[in-house]
C-alpha cells in the first residue's frame, strides 16, 4: 500500500521555520506565482512508471527529510513544461521582442526567460554551493550557464556569444540593483520546491499522497494544497527521493483543472560526483565575449520591448501605498502607481499592436471602486483600475473586484 498520511499545517505538518513574519507568510501564492512566472522554470515530469511500495511517512517527517538532506552532488536530464495561457509571441506583431541584431546576448538574464512558457530539456550538474552547470538543450544549439568558484560563464553556441562575470562583479551588481548572474531563476525540482515549503502557513494542508517511481527511481510524493476557496492554484505535489530526499519532480496545477501550470522534473539522475571538467569552460575560437563587472546597465530591459511608451507603466519604484489584503493563499498584493490607469499606446509610435494585444488579455469591469481592467493566466490575475490601482494574486477575478470594491 501506497502511504496516504495527511496532516494540516496547523498539526502534524507544522509549517517550517515558524515565527516568521505574518505579512511573509500571507505571499505564499504571490511567491509560488512568482516562482511560476519568471522562472519558471524547469522541467515537465516523467510520468510515473508505477508506484513502488516504501515504509509509511507521514508529511511532517518527509519535509523534515527534505530539510535534512545533505546531498549537494548530481547530474541528470530534466524537462520543463510551462502553460501560463499566455499567447505566443507570434501574436503580438510589432509587440514581440526581436530576436538577433546587435542586442542579442548570451547575458542570462535575457535567456532564461524562455523557460517561461513551453517546453524544454536542460542538463544540469551540481558539485555542492561553488559549481553548478544548467544547459538548454535545442534542436541544433546548446546554451550553457556554468558557474565554478569566483567565475560565472554562459555561453550561446547559436550565435557563438559568451558571457563572463565574477564574483567581485557580481557584488557591485548589487551595489547598482542588479541581482548576480541567474540569481533567483530555480533550476531544479528542490529550488522550486524551496520557494513552496518556506511559505507553508496554517492556510495550507500537506499530506503524502502515494508514491511514485521517478527517472528510476523511488519517490514519496508530498502534496500541497490550499484550504481556502478562490485561490487560482489547485495543488503543488513534490516527488520527493526516498533515499536521498532530494525532490525530483514539481507539479503546479491549476483549480481550474487542465494541463499543470508548471511541470518540472528529472528523466535522469545521478547523485555521484560530477567530473571536475563539468564546471571548466573556455570560449571557443570567434566567440564574442562580453565581460560583466556589475556596474553596467543591462543591454536589454524587458520594458524595452514596448512600444508607446507603455515600458513605463507601473513601475514598483514609484508605488506608494503598497500593502497584502487577506491571507495565505488567497492573499493579494495591491498599490497605487499613481497614475491614470492603463495608458493608450501612441499608434505614430509602433504601439498599435501593443494596444491590441493589452486589449485582447484584458477584460473591462466595473464595481464601487469605478472602472477598470482584469488581466489573467492560469495562475496570476491583476486588476488595474482607470485610476491608477493594481491589484495582484493568484486569486480569481471576482476576488480582485471585491477586494477593489472594499476601498483598501
Amino acid at each position: 500500500m501506497a502511504p496516504n498520511d495527511s496532516a494540516q499545517a496547523t498539526g502534524e505538518a507544522k509549517e517550517p521555520g515558524a515565527g516568521r513574519r505574518k505579512a511573509t507568510r500571507y505571499l505564499v501564492p504571490i511567491g509560488v506565482a512568482g516562482v511560476a512566472a519568471a522562472t519558471i522554470g524547469l522541467v515537465p515530469a516523467l510520468a510515473a512508471s508505477g508506484d513502488p511500495s516504501l515504509p509509511k511517512i507521514s508529511a511532517q517527517q518527509l519535509i523534515e527529510k527534505m530539510a535534512a538532506s545533505e546531498t549537494q552532488q548530481l547530474s541528470g536530464t530534466m524537462k520543463i513544461s510551462t502553460d501560463l495561457g499566455l499567447p505566443g509571441l507570434g501574436s503580438l506583431g510589432a509587440f514581440a521582442p526581436k530576436g538577433g541584431g546587435s542586442d542579442k546576448s548570451a547575458a542570462p538574464e535575457a535567456k532564461l526567460t524562455e523557460l517561461a512558457s513551453g517546453t524544454h530539456t536542460l542538463r544540469v550538474a551540481a558539485d555542492g554551493p561553488d559549481r553548478q552547470k544548467v544547459s538548454i538543450l535545442e534542436d541544433a544549439a546548446e546554451y550553457s550557464l556554468i558557474h565554478n568558484g569566483d567565475d560565472v560563464w554562459a555561453y550561446d553556441s547559436a550565435s557563438n556569444q559568451a558571457y563572463h562575470s565574477q564574483r567581485g562583479a557580481a557584488g557591485a551588481g548589487k551595489e547598482h540593483g542588479r541581482k548576480a548572474p541567474g540569481e533567483g531563476v530555480p533550476t531544479t525540482p528542490k529550488a522550486l520546491a524551496d520557494e513552496v515549503l518556506k511559505n507553508v502557513d496554517p492556510t495550507t494542508a500537506v499530506s503524502v499522497d502515494g508514491t511514485a517511481q521517478i527517472a528510476g527511481r523511488d519517490a514519496y510524493q508530498l502534496l500541497i494544497k490550499p484550504k481556502q476557496s478562490g485561490s487560482t492554484i489547485g495543488s503543488v505535489r513534490i516527488a520527493v527521493d526516498a533515499k536521498t530526499g532530494v525532490p525530483l519532480k514539481f507539479t503546479l496545477s491549476p483549480s481550474a483543472g487542465g494541463k499543470a501550470v508548471v511541470d518540472a522534473g528529472f528523466t535522469k539522475v545521478d547523485f555521484s560526483k560530477p567530473s571536475a571538467s563539468t564546471f571548466t569552460f573556455s570560449p571557443p575560437k570567434g566567440a564574442k565575449v562580453t565581460e560583466d563587472d556589475g556596474k553596467q546597465e543591462r543591454s536589454h530591459k524587458a520594458e524595452q520591448g514596448l512600444p508607446g511608451g507603455l515600458g513605463n507603466f507601473g513601475d514598483a519604484k514609484n508605488a506608494k501605498n503598497s500593502k497584502v489584503i487577506g491571507e495565505g493563499w488567497t492573499a493579494i498584493a495591491a498599490f497605487d502607481t499613481g497614475g491614470k490607469g492603463i495608458p493608450k499606446a501612441d499608434e505614430s509610435k509602433g504601439g498599435g499592436d501593443a494596444q491590441k494585444f493589452l486589449d485582447s488579455l484584458g477584460t473591462k469591469v466595473s464595481g464601487k471602486f469605478g472602472n477598470g481592467t482584469v488581466f489573467t493566466t492560469r495562475l496570476v490575475n491583476a486588476l488595474i483600475t482607470d485610476n491608477g490601482k493594481v491589484y495582484v494574486g493568484a486569486v480569481t477575478k471576482d476576488a480582485l473586484v471585491a477586494a477593489a470594491n472594499s476601498g483598501q
